[in-house]
């Protein structure tokens, strides 16, 4: 009788078995999960030179995270920025209104003073006619009716 030698059950199942490296198995999807979760920052200075003269330097600085991870280092500026969320159509039409107020108040201080330069001027024409009259001060005179006194 003759018999085969047959391998072990476990380093059959070993040799189906095979070992996942960080770029195996990773997609695209995947990576850019890891990225965001872990933040990742691209730093870069270009500079721009003539004979040695630096004629222009630019300093780039990259974050890449998620919106959680960047409010767990301290970064939220998008919240308060009028034009990044839905508060900016609430503020511009607020603007508006009080533009529209600003400008009726004008308008009627404008028209105030109007009153008053031409009350100012027909009080000096009336002066004019008569320079001996005594501007009246109705507040200080009495009711006083002529026809009453007889």
């Amino acid at each position: 009788m003759t018999s085969t030698p047959s391998l072990p059950k476990s380093s059959q199942s070993n040799a189906n078995r095979t070992i996942t490296t960080s770029t195996q198995g990773s997609t695209l999807a995947d990576i850019l999960e890891r990225v965001l979760d872990k933040g990742i920052v691209i730093a870069g200075d270009i500079s721009v030179s003539v004979a040695s003269t630096e004629l222009l330097h630019i300093r780039i600085r990259l974050l890449i995270s998620s919106v959680d991870k960047a409010r767990e280092m301290g970064i939220n500026w998008w919240e308060n920025d009028p034009y990044l969320t839905s508060k900016s159509q609430a503020l511009i039409e607020e603007n508006r209104q009080l533009q529209e107020r600003l400008q009726s108040l004008e308008a009627e201080m404008r028209s105030l003073k109007a009153l008053a330069t031409s009350q100012i001027e027909f009080g000096a024409s009336e002066q004019l006619k008569n320079p001996y009259s005594v501007p009246r001060n109705p507040s200080t005179e009495k009711d006083t009716n002529p026809v009453d006194e007889m």
